[in-house]
Formats: structure tokens, sequence, C-alpha cells
């Protein structure tokens, strides 16, 4: 066992909006919280903390309160910021949901996390109303904050909402145990799983990076990665409020849009997953564009191949940070601090690591096979096995499913990751691959993250995937699904020739196909269900 090498931080006994906006410095105030790239508008500190308040009072004058889910179906925007934290400000629970959802996903979540109300924007309203009408969400229930109003459509808006100006309620809940958050896991190894995150939760994942990340109301965050994950909401909507920096706020990835925005505002601080990665590693467009602005990329939500970082890092001329979490652990549990470690260490951890574990966390390398501790290592690196992490981050179960909660959280608390690690001799934590998604050919584990790093790294391949499939001799094999560039004839047998060049034989790509698109969820991570068919 090993614990985090920072210091243990206080962890207030508060709400999560106590946590952000109960003492803001009155200089803070008239700072700019909040820039929407999609029309221009600004929202002071002063303006978002009026209007979240505003918001609580509004839900509350409907009835929604401690013990009630709301379901929050929105891009990003100032708008998603606000009712966010209204919902929560109210003491009722906020269900975000993946904007790309379909009407059938959208009703599943809203069933299963017993929501009441659904707030959305005009742009999703056809699903929205689809599921709501499903779940038997009536349509004063269903907020559509662009739309045209009650008196027009049935649906109220934001201007219907706030019109009554009742004030915040007074709630009355404990932080340790009282439900925040009920975010969905991506469901990429089996049905999604409503994950109970608490205030403290919450709280506790930005008091334990505040320091590492180092934001300050001097940066100008890029938040594109969608407020409905976790990621973005805990390390771009909650952490960077509580720096004070201004959110430039984009509601989707668009690469011409993104470097636009980063030229325009002068960003400072980027939040990415790795396919954005392979775009600023590799796009042509990246060099019409003046980013010297940016200081800090930090890359999450799927691990970041080393060479593709220092390929960003070079061409940008930027520090590149890699951390690890998951929604189970509200999110971060392993990063990189934003000087890559020199002040606390005296050496910057390498980019194929993701850091170390966060303050107030203690960490164990288990063999799966065997359910001993890997020893931890006096040099180099130890042997690999699944990551267990425990601390005051990590969710309180799955809701209303007692038997995946206890396969997850063992009974001294430790949370098993389900990702191969190991971990060097300066504590220093590398996630392997998930252990659900290893390859095992002829009794070998052929990791796919190893073979996707290096097929990446081909001048003609722009993103790529590996699973294993099944052979005519029923033996699983790794098959790599291949994104070409545009203007190249990369053929099959000249993947799998670079790629036998550079592995041991037992890890070779022994099929391919070229696809449009590698599937991706919101967050990055890649969708391996949605390449797996009988006939792959």
């Amino acid at each position: 066992m090993f614990a985090s090498p920072f210091p243990d931080v206080e962890i207030p006994e508060v709400s999560v909006y106590d946590f952000l906006f109960a003492e803001v410095d009155q200089a803070d105030l008239d700072h700019v919280a909040l820039i929407d790239t999609s029309g221009g508008a600004q929202t002071t500190y002063r303006e978002l903390i009026e209007r979240v308040n505003a918001t609580a009072g509004a839900l509350a004058a409907r009835g929604i309160g401690v013990g009630d889910v709301v379901g929050l179906l929105a891009p990003n925007s100032s708008l998603f910021a606000v009712t966010f934290h209204g919902i929560l400000r109210a003491g009722a629970a906020a269900t975000t949901i993946n904007a790309l959802f379909t009407a059938h996903d959208i009703a599943k979540q809203l069933t299963d996390a017993k929501a009441t109300m659904l707030i959305t924007v005009s742009a999703l309203l056809p699903q929205a109303q689809e599921a709501a009408r499903t779940v038997g969400i009536t349509p004063e229930n269903l907020i559509v904050l662009d739309g045209d109003g009650a008196a027009a459509t049935g649906h109220p808006n934001a201007d219907d909402l706030l019109a009554p100006g009742a004030p915040a309620p007074q709630v009355d809940f404990d932080p340790a145990t009282h439900l925040a958050v009920l975010p969905y896991s991506s469901g990429t190894t089996g049905n999604p799983k409503g994950v109970m995150l608490t205030h403290r939760n919450l709280v506790a994942n930005m008091a334990q990076i505040r320091s590492l990340l180092a934001m300050s109301s001097d940066d100008r965050i890029l938040a594109v990665l969608p407020f409905f994950h976790i990621y973005g909401m805990t390390v771009l909507l909650n952490a960077a409020l509580q720096a004070r920096a201004t959110l430039v706020v984009m509601p989707r990835f668009d690469l011409t849009a993104f470097l636009d925005t980063i030229q325009e505002h002068r960003v400072t601080y980027g939040f990415i997953a790795p396919p954005v990665a392979v775009a600023l590693a590799k796009h042509p467009l990246v060099d019409q564009h003046d980013l010297s602005s940016l200081r800090v990329i930090l890359s999450g939500a799927a691990p970041l191949d080393a060479e593709l970082g220092t390929a960003v890092a070079e061409r940008l001329a930027v520090r590149v940070l890699q951390a690890f979490g998951m929604s189970e652990l509200s999110p971060v549990s392993h990063i990189m601090p934003a000087d890559g470690g020199q002040e606390h260490f005296g050496e910057v951890a390498p980019l194929s690591s993701c850091g170390w574990p966060v303050p107030n966390m203690v960490n164990k390398i288990v063999d799966p096979a065997t359910g001993k501790e890997v020893a931890y290592p006096t040099e180099g690196l130890s042997e690999r096995g699944e990551l267990w992490v425990k601390g005051p981050n990590v969710m309180s179960g799955y809701l209303g499913n007692t038997e995946a909660t206890t396969t997850t959280i063992d009974s001294d608390g430790f949370l098993h990751t389900g990702d191969l690690a190991q971990v060097d001799h300066a504590g220093r934590v590398f996630i392997v691959d998930r252990l659900k998604e290893l390859i095992k050919y002829r009794g070998y584990q052929v990791p796919p993250a190893e073979l996707e790093a290096l097929l990446l790294t081909h001048p003609a391949i722009t993103d790529t995937a590996v699973i294993g499939v099944t052979d005519d001799d029923g033996e699983e094999i790794p098959k790599a699904f291949v994104v070409r560039r545009p203007g190249t004839d990369l053929t099959a047998d000249e993947v799998i020739e670079f790629v036998a060049r550079q592995v041991s034989p037992y890890k070779k790509v022994r099929r391919v196909e070229f696809i449009d698109v590698i599937p991706k969820s919101a967050s990055g991570k890649i969708l391996r269900k949605d390449l797996r068919s009988p006939t792959a």
C-alpha cells in the first residue's frame, strides 16, 4: 500500500454551494466567471451567484428540494452552470444526461434516477419531450431554458421559472451523505449505472486538486469538455470556478472553433481528452493560429500516449500533463501538478504516467490472478496489477445496485478500478490498460492501448482502436480499426507490417478494418462495445 506524497488537505463539512460561493472576495464579484462563445454573453461571479440562488428559489417554489432528483440535459453554456448549481443549492440532486443521448437513453436514465423534473434546451427538445412522455414527466415539469415559454408551448422557460422571484430556500442536510449528483458510468463494459456522489465527495475532490492544478483568477480556462460528464463537471465547472478563473465555454468540440477560441480569448489553460491531442499534434490548422497564450494542457478521461503528448508539448510550447480518474472517484484520483512535479520532487513526471495519487488517498496494486498486493519497488517499476484506491472522493455506491457496489468497493473501502497499473519508485502511477479490455492471445496478455499508441505514430493514421476478436479457429486475436489520413492509400498489410516490426510476435495486429471515425464517448473514451459485432 502506498499513500499520496502530497500533504493531506482539509475537507470542510459544507455543501458544494457553500464551498464555492459562501465566501467570495468582494474583488472577485465583478470578475467574469463565464463567457459563452455562442453569442459572446459574459456572466460575472456576482451575476452567477444571484442566478444560482434565484434558480434554487424557483425550483423550491415548484416543490423541488431535499430528496428529489432533477434531470439536466443540455450542452455547455452559462445556463447549464446556473441550472446545475441551482439544483444543488435547492437541496436536490442533479442527474446530468449526455447531450448525445436518444430519447430511449434519456428515458432509461430518468427512470433509473427517479427524476421528477427534466431541464433542457430547445435544440434537444424533441428527444426530451419523447423521454418525458415515456417516464410520465408532465409538460410543466419539462423546463426548456431557452424556449418560448409556458404560454406558447406548455413548457416553462428560464423567464417563467424565475418570474415569481422566490428566495433561495433554507436547506438542511449532511454533506457527507446527501446526494449531490448522479452521473451515469459510460457503460463501455456493461449497463450504465448511477454513480452516487455526495456533496462531500465533490468538495473533497475540489480540495484535493486545488493546489495541484494551480489555477487562478488570472487564468482563462477553455471549457469544451462536457459539463454533464464528471470530468468537465468537477475540473472545469467546479474547480475553475473555485479558483475564480474565467471559463470560456464552448457548447461542443469543433477543431476550427476550438483553435479560434484559444486565439481570440487568449486562453491560458486547456483541458482535453486524447482525441483532441491527436488533432493538436497532427492537424495543419494548428499552424494557422496563435496559441501562444496557452501555458498548460491537461489530458484526462482516457490514457494519453507519451509520444503523442510530447508532440503536442513541442508543437505548442506548452506544459502537457496527464491525470487519471473515473466517475466513481468524483473523478480525479491521480494527477501531475501544473509544473509537472518539479517543485515537489525535483523532476517532471514522465508523460507515460498519470502522476501521483492526489492528497488524502492511498493506493494498492493487486495481482488479479492471486489477489495479492504487488510489492512497491525500490527502483524501476512494480509488477502489473489492478489499481485499488481509497479516499474521501470515492462514491457512496451505485444507485439501487448493491451487488455492483460491493463488487467495486471492498469491505476496507478500496475501490477496485478495473484498470491495470504499475507504480515506480517515486510513487508515480502508470495505467497500463483496462483489466476487462485485455486481449488474451494464446495465453499472452495484449494491451489494446499499447497497440493504439503505436499505430498513432504512423503518419497515415489519424485515429485508431484495437479490440479482441475471434478468428476462424476460435482464438482471440487483436484487430485494429483505423482511420486513414485523407489523401493516403494505406493498406491493411502495411498496417500489419508496421506493427509487426515493432512488437513481440504475440502482440501483432492480425486484422485491420478501415473506418471513417472511431466511436467515442463525450469524454473521449473509445466505445469498444460499438466496434464489436458477431462478424467483426
